[in-house]
């Protein structure tokens, strides 16, 4: 197996990584025809972390035993690995890399304590999983807790509380280090098209933004918000950026390339933790999570213009600026505070509050995908003209035998 510790300890080695690393091998499912539930071979996990992949076709959950795989269109579980005894098999964070079976592992800190029996994933170790081998096949070793992960085809990234490393994924060589303002949350995102990378985390200042263009080889630095920030997310090619903050209230979307601000919308009037932002693959369309319990999604016509698409969010801009409470509002922009000339969203879903939901664009036009912690799948469609509730279109609960889809 091949190993490395952080650049911070002298005298470490490592090997290169399989070829599968490089040209990873599709997903097949242990049992096409079984039930999409897991439970079926095994006892109800806990989940501990849940991630989409790069391209939003499935979701790895991390659990207190393991992990598991789902493809979300049609929805079924791929696969499931169980490491027992509990807890030592915990997972905290689990990564995908596309649709291979090739994942990212990090462990819960202070699960399987024991000296006697150590934690097979320590808190503090990246360990990168094969399950075609069905055993870890390279590791990377740090002296504190690894917040999160991000993988491309080329590139394995590793946030720490107040530093991010960029390695190699064929044979786990440092390329890159970068110091940050304490990132508790490891928020860090990166591009994913064929190419020089797009990398984006926090920069060293309260609301501060780091953007590292390994195309044109610079570093922006964007003061995104006045207050700490608590979640972005980035697209798949790197040029458009979305932020919330610790006080929930306004999202802005941002230029990559040049840090300029495109457009700014609100999810609310209240202070919310926003869980999850994403873009859809046109970034018509930005969807938001948080402990509201109320999914958003807004149009994006700033930049629906800026990236030349069809105009179907302008159009239904339009429609809702129609309606006349917002024509009223109109008329006095200028004259009442902020708040009331705020971009609203133009579609909601309603789920339980206080809740960890995670968003994501689907496959179909106008379908939004949602994961929460409480093992729940729901796939909504919104109306991009009329707006308003989405409507379900599908829902499992992953983690309970005999739900089926509503």
């Amino acid at each position: 197996m091949a190993q490395r510790s952080d650049s911070e300890s002298d005298g470490d080695s490592c090997s290169s990584l399989p070829s599968s690393a490089d040209h990873p091998s599709l997903i097949q499912s242990s049992n096409p025809d079984s039930n999409p539930n897991p439970t079926s071979s095994g006892s109800i996990p806990t989940l501990l972390h849940l991630s989409f992949n790069q391209n939003n076709a499935c979701f790895a959950a991390g659990t207190n035993s393991g992990f598991l795989v789902f493809q979300c269109e049609p929805f079924k579980l791929q696969f499931r690995r169980d490491f027992l005894p509990q807890p030592r098999g915990a997972v905290g964070f689990v990564g995908m890399l596309f649709r291979s079976q090739m994942l990212g592992l990090v462990g819960l800190p202070n699960a399987g304590s024991d000296p006697v029996q150590p934690p097979m994933f320590p808190s503090n170790k990246l360990m990168i999983w094969n399950d075609v081998e069905s055993r870890c096949i390279g590791e990377l070793s740090f002296r504190s807790d690894v917040k999160s992960v991000r993988l491309r085809n080329d590139r394995i990234v590793v946030v720490l509380q107040h530093r991010v490393y960029v390695y190699n994924f064929a044979d786990l060589k440092l390329v890159h280090q970068i110091e940050t303002a304490a990132n508790p949350k490891g928020l860090c995102e990166v591009s994913h098209v064929v190419g020089p990378m797009v990398l984006v985390t926090l920069g060293l200042q309260k609301g501060q933004l780091r953007i590292e263009d390994y195309r044109s080889k610079r570093t922006k630095f964007v003061m995104a918000h006045d207050s700490r920030l608590a979640c972005l997310t980035l697209t798949q090619d790197g040029r458009l950026l979305a932020t919330a903050s610790s006080k929930g209230t306004l999202i802005r979307v941002f230029n990559a390339l040049d840090g300029s601000l495109l457009q700014e919308v609100r999810r609310g009037s209240e202070r919310a933790e926003i869980y999850s932002l994403a873009f859809s693959s046109t970034a018509q369309w930005l969807a938001a999570s948080s402990d509201k319990g109320t999914v958003h999604v807004f149009c994006l016509k700033a930049v629906s213009g800026l990236l030349g698409n069809d105009g179907s969010c302008a159009a239904a801009e339009q429609s809702l600026s129609d309606q006349p409470s917002k024509l009223s509002l109109s008329l006095f922009k200028g004259i009442l505070p902020r708040y009331f000339s705020s971009e609203w969203s133009v579609a909601q879903f309603r789920l339980n509050e206080g809740l960890q939901y995670l968003v994501a664009f689907g496959l179909q036009k106008n379908t939004l995908m949602i994961i929460g912690m409480d093992g729940s799948f729901h796939r909504c469609q919104f109306d991009p003209m009329a707006g308003g509730e989405m409507t379900r279109l599908e829902y499992y609960n992953f983690l309970k035998p005999a739900e089926e889809s509503s």
